[in-house]
């Protein structure tokens, strides 16, 4: 039988809280100000396109707006139309509030009208038995796609991939096509419309906990090359770090 000592040292053992790293003690001792989370929250809510949510926090948090309402709500609503598939209502939104963006980006342009094609064609494969109408998808490509695809490979070759959704049935496509149909085709897109206003507009692409989150990436990264000795993992401290889910586009419902 084991010994009272023993059972005492067992028992100690299992209760002692594991020893901390040095580094990860001298990081608790780093206490951000309260108006620096305050800034960082504010600025992620406006250069997301959160109109509503920033103007309640800077109010809560006496913070002064970094854009006009009235610009904020405008590149919010394009990005929701975008998201819900209404393509021709965010390219007429888009051209009301910056109209230099499409004539400056073909790319972006192309983008667009591909992803007005995709729309198309997901309501035409929507009609029972895959039998709808294909005029509609066919006359767009033709006049809006077709002209522009010849001056770059890569418009060619992404209206081809396209079209290919009018020849194979929506259930059995390969993950290439497949992907075209799935919402992050509208995240993609809309992400790019968003940054593209911002830089029209001389802000900021990016919100700035996201440089953060480079920045301390990169740091983390050179330390440990350097041989540095630093925590075998060391976490953002984001919920997602421990609930193992993934950080949400900022188009999606925020981790708060």
């Amino acid at each position: 039988m084991m010994s009272t000592a023993a059972r005492m040292a067992s028992s100690t053992a299992s209760t002692t809280t594991p020893l901390r790293h040095t580094f990860e003690r001298r990081a608790e001792d780093v206490k951000p100000l309260k108006s620096d989370i305050n800034a960082l929250i504010f600025d992620y809510l406006t250069t997301e396109g959160y109109p509503s949510a920033a103007a309640k926090f800077s109010k809560e948090a006496n913070l002064r707006p970094q854009q006009e309402e009235e610009s904020l709500r405008a590149r919010r609503q394009i990005q929701h139309s975008i998201h819900s598939g209404n393509i021709q209502e965010a390219v007429e939104a888009l051209n009301e509030l910056e109209p230099q963006v499409l004539d400056s980006n073909p790319s972006l342009h192309f983008a667009l009208l591909r992803l007005q094609l995709v729309e198309l064609i997901r309501v035409c494969n929507a009609t029972p038995g895959g039998k709808g109408d294909l005029t509609p998808a066919l006359t767009f490509a033709s006049t809006q796609l077709a002209p522009r695809a010849p001056t770059n490979d890569e418009f060619m070759e992404d209206l081809e991939r396209t079209m290919a959704l009018l020849v194979f049935p929506p259930d059995s496509l390969e993950p290439p096509l497949a992907a075209l149909l799935r919402p992050e085709l509208r995240r993609t897109v809309a992400d790019r419309v968003n940054k593209a206003i911002l830089t029209v507009q001389n802000a900021r692409r990016d919100a700035a906990i996201r440089s953060l989150v480079r920045l301390r990436a990169w740091a983390e990264d050179t330390a440990r090359q350097s041989k540095k000795d630093l925590p075998s993992h060391m976490e953002l401290g984001l919920d997602g770090d421990e609930k193992g889910s993934s950080i949400e586009n900022g188009h999606e419902p925020m981790i708060t």
